[in-house]
């Protein structure tokens, strides 16, 4: 029943566009839960009333309760943020894509907003 309702959190919000994509959300990361399906992911640090895109990311499906908490990342992300309370999350689903679908789009939306996190990562230089 919580996963249920979880789930639905996102399902049920409007949306935010980047670039030309319409994301569900934010929402509080620690109000996410599985499941997810094949998405391109955007955490948030939230200064006031903005949002400020500070990683993008793709995944596979997943079950996995701690997909986020478990990034390599999450400490990046929570010391942008200052903390969970600021930390937000946006999927955009692409069910059935392709890994290397998922990646172009990670890439066209670290190019064009410079994610903290990710260049932190050096993901933003990789290609393929």
């Amino acid at each position: 029943m919580e996963r249920v309702k979880k789930h639905s959190v996102l399902s049920n919000l409007v949306s935010i566009q980047i670039l030309q994509y319409e994301f569900l959300g934010p929402i509080l990361l620690s109000e996410w839960g599985p499941p997810m399906e094949e998405v391109v992911y955007i955490l948030f640090a939230k200064n006031k009333e903005v949002f400020n895109i500070i990683y993008v990311g793709e995944s596979e499906k997943t079950e996995e309760l701690d997909f986020f908490t478990k990034n390599e990342q999450f400490k990046c992300w929570l010391s942008n943020a200052g903390g969970e309370n600021n930390l937000y999350l946006s999927i955009y689903p692409m069910w059935e894509s392709s890994q290397s679908a998922r990646k172009q789009l990670v890439r066209k939306i670290a190019d064009k907003y410079k994610p903290i996190c990710n260049q932190a990562s050096g993901e933003e230089k990789k290609t393929g």
